[in-house]
């Protein structure tokens, strides 16, 4: 391919092709459009993809490459869309020329480090930049004010410090703009008051001082407003009430404000999230009487008092921990100063009023689920109820259940690669090039396994991250049914570390790699899914491995939807108890609330036994000792790695690098397992710290 001299467009995006791209790949002709876009390629980005002085497209994004970025790419101003996400990028960002036709640029989720450069603002015309989920350091530059056509600007997630320079004022075409989770400082500059036509704005989690700012009134477009996590003070300005196109979110949680919920709050009846918590707030919450828009109200550890107005008690549940001043007065029953998550009223008459109260609060909690419901129905019209037909006739579906079942010999106990709560898992080769694990749901009659194989193809079916596993198809007849996955060559993280004999080696960058692998799944799956999803049973029987020991995380028979899309670490009720014994927060044991937190502890219990490559209940443990208490008394007694680590990772310590990221692995697996959720660290803050 690199002496092809006339080729000009090499597009082999959402394949599986593995390896390292040709480092002289582009020297020999002069390509115009590189889309390689979720792959496994790995290695180094090729130095003179742009030799040409052509190339206008370069998409690498969902791939494994690393390194740093080459200075090429900086320099090629013929390039009109630029999309290097979610790789393994380290090092600085190379400079920029002057490049008039660049568009479009997305470099998220790499681990590129260093200070964004003064010289992207030569790229005048770029209308979308994300440069979110990285190690960027300094301050945001001026000259990114130059920017004026850009649209939406994604810093979010990096080490950023300083305030917000008030050039950014010239960029009034602002849609987006997320600088969230960082450090920055400082108020918000009062000559971003021309971003008139801005949609969503997040300045959560850094330490923004100075107050709310009254002049945010005059956003008049803006749907989603995020400040939580700041230090803002003072009162909440009366004129927040004016942004009635407010729909998405309202949070102005953990800012130290004072006075009472504005009167003005009224007027935001199309706002579906409010969140209020761990303020200083006084007085009623009646001026949210008239939002029956909203579809979650979080008001905790302030100091309201009064009745709750019923709109919210019939409608939206409201978590008010930390108030005990609030009076919950449902129909019917007498008023209490519960101080939990309430549910809405639940109304027993059996009168019209009644009936039409109910209907409404179905209503509503269904209407939550719509989206996904449209994006489902795909997958849920293949499931027919018992009354119809007992076979699902998709024909791709039939056609490769056909295939299977020859291949395996009509699923022979000797094709069986594993086993699970969910289902046995046959391997089928179907030719050199197509190889399924096949899982075999047996339900019968038994309609919670029938729901567990539905849950599992609706949720498989809509995600797509290179560390999750791919959903091919399925096929469900009337006692069983079969869910086609690509084949993970390696198989379970739990095959290799404990099952595997001989044992395979496993270098450091290889257990590196896989846990920062399950950090990146689980990030996705709990804040980029819509909504977001909880998987309830991470474990190393969940992680399976490809041929280049790539985890991709599985089984998400149990797994579920939070309701909300904006916010993704929130709790949900499930109706049962889920999860592994040992790697089951403990909070689960005793409560039917999920939430993501659950899926951080089940991790930090990974982390453990990737390290030391022990089993929760390891047999070289006395009957009362866990993993976690067995690291946690080597720790304490003497605070060397080498106590608890592998033996076959001790050589490797003597190297600095290992030795760091290991403490660190370490550090952040005993935060993740500690008991009470609230202090365990958020997926997106695991990532910036691994």
């Amino acid at each position: 391919m690199t002496e092809l001299k006339h080729l000009e467009n090499i597009s082999l995006f959402d394949n599986q092709f593995s390896g390292v791209i040709p480092q002289s790949l582009g020297i020999n002709s002069s390509l115009v459009r590189l889309d390689l876009m979720n792959n496994k390629f790995t290695g180094i980005l090729p130095p003179h993809l742009c030799f040409g002085k052509q190339l206008h497209v370069l998409n690498m994004g969902f791939n494994q490459l690393q390194g740093a970025i080459p200075a090429d790419v900086g320099t090629c101003t013929s390039l009109r869309r630029l999309t290097l996400n979610q790789n393994n990028f380290i090092g600085p960002l190379p400079l920029f020329q002057n490049n008039p036709s660049l568009q479009y640029i997305d470099l998220s989720d790499n681990n590129i480090s260093g200070e964004i450069p003064s010289s992207l603002g030569k790229c005048t015309n770029v209308t979308d930049v994300n440069l979110s989920m990285n190690k960027f350091t300094g301050l945001i530059p001026q000259e990114l004010g130059k920017l004026v056509n850009v649209r939406i600007l994604n810093l979010a997630h990096n080490n950023l410090v300083g305030p917000l320079p008030s050039q950014l004022s010239n960029c009034n075409k602002m849609d987006r703009f997320d600088v969230g989770f960082n450090f920055l400082n400082g108020s918000f500059p009062s000559s971003l008051k021309s971003w008139t036509g801005i949609s969503t704005l997040i300045l959560r989690e850094n330490h923004f001082t100075g107050g709310i700012p009254a002049f945010l009134s005059e956003f008049g477009m803006l749907l989603e407003l995020q400040l939580g996590g700041n230090l803002f003070g003072d009162k909440i300005p009366e004129s927040i009430g004016n942004l009635q196109n407010l729909m998405y979110g309202l949070n102005l949680s953990s800012n130290g404000l004072i006075g009472e919920v504005p009167l003005s709050f009224s007027s935001l009846d199309k706002l579906q999230i409010l969140d209020l918590s761990h303020n200083n707030l006084t007085g009623s919450v009646r001026s949210l009487g008239a939002l029956s828009s909203l579809v979650v109200v979080n008001i905790s550890y302030n100091f309201f008092y009064g009745p709750v107005p019923k709109i919210l008690l019939n409608s939206a549940p409201i978590s008010s921990l930390g108030n005990p001043g609030l009076l919950f007065c449902c129909p019917g029953s007498a008023c209490t100063s519960e101080t939990s998550y309430m549910k809405p009223c639940s109304d027993k008459s059996t009168d019209h009023k009644g009936t039409k109260r109910i209907v409404h609060i179905v209503m509503i909690e269904f209407a939550s689920l719509i989206f996904v419901a449209l994006l489902l129905v795909r997958l849920v019209n293949f499931f027919v109820d018992d009354a119809q037909e007992d076979e699902i006739h998709d024909d791709a579906g039939v056609s490769l259940m056909k295939k299977v079942m020859e291949a395996t010999e009509n699923l022979h106990d000797k094709y069986i690669i594993g086993r699970g709560a969910h289902g046995v898992v046959y391997k089928a080769s179907l030719d050199p090039y197509r190889v399924f694990a096949v899982k075999k749901v047996q339900y019968g009659e038994n309609k919670g396994k029938l729901l567990s194989m539905r849950r599992e193809i609706q949720t498989i079916g809509l995600i797509r991250h290179r560390n999750l596993i791919r959903f091919q198809n399925f096929w469900s007849g009337k006692n069983y049914g079969l869910v086609f996955y690509e084949y993970m060559e390696n198989g379970s993280l739990h095959d290799v570390l404990h099952v595997k004999k001989p044992a395979p080696a496993l270098e450091w960058n290889v257990r590196y790699k896989i846990a920062v692998g399950i950090a990146h799944a689980l990030k996705y799956l709990h804040y980029d899914c819509d909504p977001p999803i909880v998987h309830r049973d991470v474990k190393p029987k969940n992680i399976l491995l490809d041929s280049n020991m790539e985890p991709h995380v599985s089984d998400f028979g149990i797994a579920m939807h939070i309701a909300q899309s904006s916010a993704p670490m929130r709790t949900l009720r499930s109706t049962y108890i889920a999860g592994t014994v040992g790697y089951m927060a403990p909070e689960n044991a005793y409560t039917i609330v999920q939430s993501g937190k659950s899926d951080v502890y089940s991790y930090g219990v990974v982390l453990l036994e990737l390290i030391t490559r022990k089993m929760v209940l390891d047999p070289s443990f006395n009957d009362q000792t866990t993993l976690m208490g067995w690291v946690r008394s080597a720790w304490e007694e003497t605070p060397r790695i080498e106590k608890i680590v592998d033996p076959s990772l001790v050589s490797e310590l003597s190297d600095s690098t290992v030795r760091r990221q290991v403490t660190q692995v370490v550090n952040i697996a005993f935060r993740c397992i500690q008991r009470n959720p609230n202090v365990r660290p958020s997926t997106v803050d695991i990532i910036r710290q691994i």
